[in-house]
């Protein structure tokens, strides 16, 4: 195995964990985890080529998929779970699916990610097409499912990236745009969930977050398109009310819960 092109399976810089006292394992996973920002600020570049390709099919009614196995699987379906809520976009416009299926998300399926056609016979059930964006998240860059579904999609017409914190991977040599956070060794060894889980959630979050903002979903600094599930998230769209029309707690209050929203709240009443 070359461990060069390898990285995420490389042996830790620190041993002896067992013998280590509480303190002295948290500071070190700390300082392990304090290199991740550097690794995702060098793919920027890369992450702004994609957002921006990402902007122009979204507004011409593309998706955004994820296809991932593991901890980069679950990523992928928190992310997407995420935006309807925070952007008020529909359900079905950022779609994450996990090698073995939703039981997956809780539980380990043996072998699934091993199953390099069932990705694209997943995604055919979404009739996807050529508007339609497909992101592949492994931090090895090697895991059959993903690869199999973004090389099939590559191949259908389908703008296709991925996610991985391996250089040069099978993975990254299948996509249009490969975005690759080398963060380095994981602090257990080949432990993924750790600085390259971290690493991918940061990068998802840049990906769906810049994109929300440059598709309108997003005022000033605040979520006006922001669903109103809580009590919290009430509270929240009332201030941002009472910020932009100078109108009481009370009434901000009213306008919101008969619109639904910061954004719909706001433009009837300047009608």
């Amino acid at each position: 195995m070359n461990l060069e092109n390898n990285i995420t399976e490389a042996t830790s810089r620190f041993d002896h964990l067992e013998e280590m006292p509480i303190s002295e394992l948290l500071k070190n996973i700390n300082k392990e985890d304090s290199t991740i920002h550097i690794a995702v600020e060098k793919t920027i570049p890369v992450i702004e080529e994609l957002v921006g390709k990402l902007v122009t099919r979204m507004k011409n009614g593309g998706r955004l998929f994820y296809l991932g196995s593991g901890t980069s699987g679950r990523l992928g379906i928190l992310d997407a779970s995420e935006i309807p809520p925070t952007f008020g976009l529909s359900y079905g416009k950022v779609i994450g699916l996990i090698a073995g299926g939703d039981s997956a998300i809780r539980k380990a399926i043996e072998s699934a990610e091993d199953d390099s056609e069932q990705a694209w016979k997943e995604l055919q059930e979404y009739d996807i097409n050529e508007n339609d964006t497909v992101v592949g998240i492994a931090a090895s860059g090697k895991t059959p499912y993903v690869i199999g579904g973004v090389k099939t999609a590559k191949e259908n017409g389908i703008l296709t990236a991925c996610v991985t914190c391996n250089p040069d991977s099978p993975l990254s040599q299948e996509v249009d745009i490969p975005i690759e956070a080398i963060v380095g060794p994981e602090f257990v060894t080949g432990s993924t969930r750790m600085k390259a889980g971290t690493a991918q959630k940061m990068v998802l979050n840049m990906i769906t977050t810049s994109t929300m903002i440059k598709l309108g979903r997003v005022k000033g600094n605040k979520m006006v398109d922001m669903q109103l599930t809580n009590k919290k998230l009430v509270i929240r769209g009332t201030k941002m009310i009472q910020e932009e029309i100078n109108v009481s707690e009370k009434e901000a209050k009213e306008l919101l819960l008969k619109h639904g929203s910061v954004r719909e709240a706001v433009y009837f009443y300047k009608k």
